[in-house]
């Protein structure tokens, strides 16, 4: 028979109602709080990251390829589509998905109103599927074969702002020499939430429209929108990648050292893609990832992230405290109980192992309940949406959850060894009692 997990049984069968059950179910109820509010805190985080990241590459993709230009103006220099460098650029096996787009500058006037805005023309390669969960009302564009569409699409935002609906038609002048207008029909309305980068700005018309407009050729285009598969790329290629570039980097050895501690999967991912096909592409085009383009919102995220680790850090220090404060006040409880064993004969490794069987057991009834706890309410608000948030600060309606099992498990096997590891400490205070005071021990 094991003696030292019989009596720690003993020990947690005790009356019900007294001290030690007591101290045992606050000891629960810290690991149990601590475990959800982490569960609910880095799935949230994982969903407004994954959440923001899609709206930003369904309507981008991952990597852009543009010409190089001394001008800060919205409106691309041209290059040929069909030219032989950009077709090989594109065949890469981590290509998922490649499509053209061009952009040009104009005024949108109403009778009432006049509102400036950016106009990206797209083609028949546009990803228009995964385009569909940012649109609100109408269709999508319909392309004809020859010549141009004369439809447009705008966001919730700009068709407010113009008191515009489904099946109106626009007047849009463009800056040019001479100047040019366009009466187009608007058939549908879409919403990213990302007002500051699209939704206050930019429309979507026919790649061909922008084409005519300038005076280009077919095959010319203002950029190229590539579309990368992330599963391509394996985690240590890419962390090799990450590590080089860091010890490239003119750093000190902390800044460099602190990157690797940052270290992103699918941020390095399109690091390494961008630099391979920037490698096939003539001199005059470059390559640039779409989180480099857009950096306030990636940054704003990585924000988050900090936010979150430094809250689990915080979490474990008041866990590892109560986990120390209870064993040392129940080791204190059995004093009697320590000095008769060690006057028994009992080695001070069983002693002491009958406290640890008892702190296991806390913390796997507390792992059971913080899972119980934290997954519930993160169902709650995947199914229901009961937390709403303000679009405009947020880039949402509602706060997003994404399940990610590793996450969740990483998260049980942290809380399990740390609290585990510090456990030890207040078990070693057996070590310290001698049998004959323990005895007389009030």
């Amino acid at each position: 028979m094991n003696l030292p997990f019989f009596l720690a049984k003993r020990i947690r069968e005790g009356k019900q109602g007294d001290f030690a059950t007591v101290v045992h179910r606050i000891a629960m109820a810290s690991i149990a709080i601590g475990l959800a509010a982490s569960i609910v805190a880095f799935l949230v985080m994982r969903g407004f990251r994954e959440t923001i990241k899609e709206k930003v590459f369904d309507f981008t993709g991952h990597l852009l390829i543009t010409k190089y230009t001394l001008s800060n103006a919205a409106e691309e220099e041209p290059f040929d589509l069909t030219s032989e460098a950009v077709t090989e650029a594109v065949q890469f096996p981590f290509v998922e998905h490649a499509q053209e787009y061009s952009h040009k500058s104009g005024l949108i006037r109403t009778e009432e109103d006049v509102l400036g805005v950016i106009i990206k023309g797209v083609g028949t390669s546009f990803d228009s599927l995964r385009f569909q969960t940012s649109l609100l009302e109408g269709r999508f564009l319909q392309l004809p074969d020859s010549g141009y569409s004369r439809e447009v699409l705008l966001s919730r935002q700009i068709a407010d702002k113009l008191n515009v609906q489904l099946h109106d038609e626009l007047t849009i002048h463009f800056f040019q020499n001479p100047p040019r207008f366009r009466r187009l029909t608007v058939v549908g309305i879409y919403e990213t939430n990302l007002s500051d980068y699209f939704d206050n700005k930019v429309i979507l018309a026919d790649i061909r429209l922008i084409q005519r407009l300038n005076d280009w050729p077919a095959a010319w285009v203002g950029g190229v929108e590539v579309r990368i598969n992330h599963a391509h790329f394996s985690w240590w290629q890419v962390f090799q990648f990450a590590a080089l570039s860091a010890w490239e980097q003119e750093w000190p050895l902390t800044q460099r050292i602190g990157a690797l501690f940052s270290f992103d999967f699918t941020r390095e991912a399109e690091r390494l893609a961008a630099l391979q096909v920037n490698e096939k592409i003539d001199y005059d085009l470059y390559v640039e990832t779409v989180q480099e383009r857009y950096i306030p919102i990636f940054e704003w995220l990585g924000l988050l992230n900090r936010q979150v680790v430094i809250l689990l850090v915080i979490i474990l220090g008041i866990v590892c405290v109560n986990m120390i404060s209870v064993l040392l006040i129940l080791v204190m409880e059995r004093t009697p109980m320590v000095g008769v064993l060690k006057a028994m004969g009992a080695p001070d490794r069983a002693i002491r192992q009958v406290f640890i069987y008892n702190g296991m057991h806390l913390i796997v009834k507390g792992l059971a309940w913080g899972n119980a706890v934290g997954l519930g309410l993160c169902w709650a608000q995947h199914t229901f949406g009961i937390l709403a948030l303000n679009p405009k600060d947020y880039y949402m309606n509602v706060v997003p959850v994404a399940w990610h099992w590793p996450t969740v498990l990483f998260l049980n096997a942290l809380i399990f060894a740390v609290v585990s590891v510090v456990m030890l400490v207040p078990a070693t205070w057996v070590l310290r009692i001698q049998p004959v005071k323990a005895i007389k021990f009030d």
